[in-house]
This record gives structure tokens, C-alpha cells and sequence, in this order.
């Protein structure tokens, strides 16, 4: 590699059709020249929730295979995320009105599929896999491990851990009030998903800002908050149709972001066949924000 070395990006808002909303993602189009510990490097350099790093082949396998792509947060690369995941097919699609993308990633072949209005912003749904739904959690044990308190909690609706590639642990709480006051123990979060089938958590209720949102979320991630989850929010869609929080195929909005002054609109919908539910969809906008290069 030569000494000074230049790679250009993109960085994207997505899950908006306005700037500076949403959740921000740097793309880096052709990353065949790097190394893991390069990619790594460069996403803790950008600080975005995660990085993603397209890795071109030759067109016929890319129609065969799908387009490669490797997603990275600032401490380790991710088998699967959402928002990176349509970002980046959005970045792909560029002008060129394709109807469909069709990603490499390391969980498989994940379709894009964009629609468009005349006059609108262009939208696009990507089909994540099938859920597994894991344990579903005893309240005491999550109050207790996230310094949450027991009123904190719906109790109507159970804390369950689903995968769509990444395994998310979905905490349903009462209203606006208890999830604007999060006040998580992270140490005490990090051991007990150690414990469990999660990797995260995410909270949820069904009181809304938007009277048009299902659902008002957060994720605190790795310490911080992500602006929207578009991985957990295909959980919760599967989550919301196995409960009865959502019809199936009925599209419903997740509201996230709210807190942290990057309003994300995440649209989601799950199909069910008889107890299987299956055929997880999340959608939204994307904006582009930034070009540039990093030097190094």
C-alpha cells in the first residue's frame, strides 16, 4: 500500500428524508485494498455508529452473490445491522432507479427493494431473515441488572430477546415518562446480556410523540445512543405481530432518536403464518450529507 494513501466516502443519513436527522453512516465504496485492522481503524476514526466497507467483484458474480459488503462499529465488526444495511443499498442504487439490491453480508444475501412517488423522496425496504425468538426474561432480573424501576416496565407485554441476525433484547415500559428518564447501570446491562441470548437492549413503548408512530424507541449503544436501530426494529417487528402489538403485513412506524436530537422514522411490518412469523421488513428514507476522503 502506498505510503500516503486516499480513500474516498459517503456519509448518509438514514432513516430520514432531511439532513442532519436520522442516523448517520460513512460508506466507503471500494474498500478492496484494506485490511480488517484498517477498516476497523477507519470506522473508530469516523465515530458513527457503524462504517461500512463495500468490497466490489466481478458484475456476474455480483448478480449471482449479491454485493459485499462489511459493517463495523468504532469496537467490532457486525454480522448484520440495519441502518448501514439500507444506507448502503441506497448509496449503491445511487441514480440509477434500480428497483432492487441485493447485499453480501456475513448472515447472507439481504434484498433492498426501493419504491418511489413522483415528487417524493425515494424509499427503500430491506427484508431481513426470519426472527428467532429467544428467552423471554424475568422482570425482576432486567429491573435489577439496568437500574430500572419495577413500575418502569409494561406489564403487559413480555421483555423477550428475537434475532434477525443480531439478537436484540426488546424492553416493553409504560410511557414517554420512564423512557425519557432512562438511567441505566450499563455495567449491570453488559453482564447480564453476557448472561442471556442478547447482544442489546431496546426499549420501547407505546406511548408516541407521533400520534402516527406504534411504537417510541431507544438503544443506548455501546455507551452512547444510536439514533436509530434499524436491526432492532425488524426484532420488534416480529415482536410487535407475535403479541398483538401489530396486525400482520400491517406497516407501522418506530419513532427513535427523539432524545438525542436525530428524530429517525423507522417503518416496519412482519408477516405470521399460523404461530411462525416470518417475513420481516424495515424501511425509511436516506439522505446524502458528506463527501470527502480519508488520508493516510
Amino acid at each position: 500500500m502506498p505510503a500516503h494513501f486516499r480513500i474516498p466516502f459517503v456519509q448518509l443519513d438514514v432513516f430520514s428524508a432531511r439532513p442532519f436527522e436520522g442516523n448517520p453512516l460513512a460508506v466507503f465504496p471500494d474498500a478492496r485494498q484494506l485490511s480488517d485492522h484498517q477498516m476497523q481503524a477507519i470506522a473508530r476514526e469516523m465515530n458513527l455508529s457503524e462504517t461500512t466497507f463495500i468490497l466490489p467483484r466481478a458484475p456476474e458474480v455480483e448478480r449471482e452473490r449479491g454485493i459485499r459488503v462489511r459493517i463495523f462499529t468504532t469496537q467490532e465488526e457486525l454480522p448484520f445491522a440495519g441502518h448501514p444495511t439500507l444506507g448502503t443499498a441506497f448509496f449503491i442504487r445511487g441514480s440509477s432507479g434500480a428497483s432492487e439490491v441485493i447485499l453480501d453480508l456475513h448472515v447472507g444475501k439481504i434484498p433492498v427493494r426501493f419504491y418511489g412517488v413522483p415528487g417524493e423522496p425515494s424509499f427503500g425496504e430491506m427484508t431481513q431473515r426470519d426472527p428467532e425468538f429467544g428467552m423471554q426474561h424475568d422482570r425482576a432480573a432486567v429491573v435489577k441488572a439496568s437500574g430500572l424501576r419495577d413500575d418502569d416496565i409494561d406489564p403487559t407485554l413480555p421483555i423477550q430477546t428475537v434475532s434477525t441476525g443480531v439478537p436484540f433484547t426488546i424492553v416493553p415500559l409504560r410511557g414517554l415518562e420512564s423512557i425519557r428518564n432512562l438511567n441505566i447501570d450499563l455495567r449491570g446491562l453488559s453482564e447480564y446480556v453476557q448472561r442471556t441470548s442478547g447482544k442489546f437492549f431496546y426499549f420501547v413503548t407505546r406511548e408516541t410523540t407521533d400520534p402516527k408512530a406504534r411504537l417510541h424507541a431507544r438503544s443506548i449503544f455501546y455507551g452512547g445512543e444510536d439514533p436509530a436501530t434499524g436491526s432492532a426494529a425488524g426484532c420488534t417487528a416480529a415482536w410487535m405481530v407475535a403479541h398483538g402489538v401489530a396486525k400482520p403485513d400491517e406497516s407501522v412506524l418506530i419513532e427513535q432518536g427523539i432524545e438525542v436530537n436525530r428524530p429517525s422514522r423507522i417503518f416496519v411490518r412482519a408477516s405470521r403464518n399460523g404461530d411462525r412469523v416470518g417475513n420481516v421488513r424495515v424501511g425509511g428514507n436516506v439522505v446524502e450529507v458528506v463527501r470527502g476522503e480519508i488520508c493516510f
